[in-house]
């Protein structure tokens, strides 16, 4: 039997605050952790350049001391507001949350470990929470179930380019040769790769007209490779948003940032009074 019993008041408070971007609290927490991140990513691209850490080392050992006390209350707050923690310690961001507070505790038992402290440039994602943008949550969430849908045809699209991508390569080997760049049949397809997906770094040049005409058919091939997986996603984007921007009865419907309580998943509607994934009170 699944616990609905509501979360006490403090704990429900303290997720409001923490989960949600839809009342001002949460809102203001969440600008602040932001600018917080922001901070923090800023502090170790200045601490790895060695002038400016040799004169300001205490100063931004001091201000990255703040913010990972911050980060650590912030990270155990989240796992005391919410029934099951070890859904949130295990989830995608309770991961990032944990690699992005222990790098300065661990950087005085392994050396080097600071580095880990750029990791918290992936909390920027929280950025989609802080404004209210449920729009541009439920647009990726729509481009997430389409690139799953076609996820199919993709595969067999990026097989075809391989598999022309070997018979390219290994012809501009046969007709460059050594003299060109193209000193082994994986440079040469590696040569090939690059070329179809943008123009080629410049490192390797076919120098015959018959390599220079192999080329030039490689790069226009380059443009519509570019375009059949856009059109793969794109179709399926628009399948799949005509299907969830109306309910059964084909009334619009719209999700909030609200998060439950007891798993963590968001994305409820308004009206919502239980969590559609386990049922608990919202």
């Amino acid at each position: 039997m699944k616990d609905t019993k509501p979360l006490p008041k403090w704990k429900n408070k303290l997720h409001e605050v923490i989960y949600e971007a839809d009342t001002p609290s949460g809102k203001f927490f969440d600008i602040v952790l932001f600018i917080l991140i922001v901070i923090s990513v800023i502090l170790v691209m200045l601490e790895s350049i060695d002038d400016f850490d040799q004169h300001y080392h205490s100063t931004l050992l001091t201000l990255e001391w703040i913010v990972t006390i911050f980060f650590t209350l912030e990270y155990i707050a989240r796992l005391i507001s919410i029934k099951k923690p070890l859904r949130y310690v295990f989830s995608f961001y309770g991961i990032i949350d944990f690699l992005s507070t222990i790098p300065l505790y661990l950087s005085y038992i392994l050396a080097g470990s600071q580095v880990l402290l750029a990791v918290r440039a992936f909390r920027l994602l929280r950025i989609f929470r802080i404004l209210k943008l449920v729009k541009f949550i439920g647009e990726a969430s729509q481009l997430q179930s389409a690139l799953r849908a076609s996820r199919a045809k993709i595969a067999v699209f990026i097989y075809v380019v391989l598999i022309l991508s070997v018979i390219l390569g290994t012809l501009m080997y046969i007709v460059e040769g050594d003299e060109a760049g193209f000193t082994s049949i994986p440079r040469s397809i590696y040569w090939t790769i690059v070329t179809l997906t943008t123009v080629g770094y410049g490192d390797i040049a076919p120098i015959t007209n018959l390599g220079q005409f192999i080329a030039t058919v490689i790069m226009i091939l380059g443009y519509g490779i570019i375009a059949v997986p856009t059109g793969i996603v794109t179709a399926e984007f628009a399948r799949n948003k005509n299907n969830k921007d109306e309910d059964d009865d084909g009334f619009m419907v719209h999700v909030n940032t609200q998060a439950c309580p007891s798993c963590g998943i968001e994305g409820h509607r308004d009206d919502a009074t239980h969590c559609f994934n386990c049922g608990h009170p919202l």
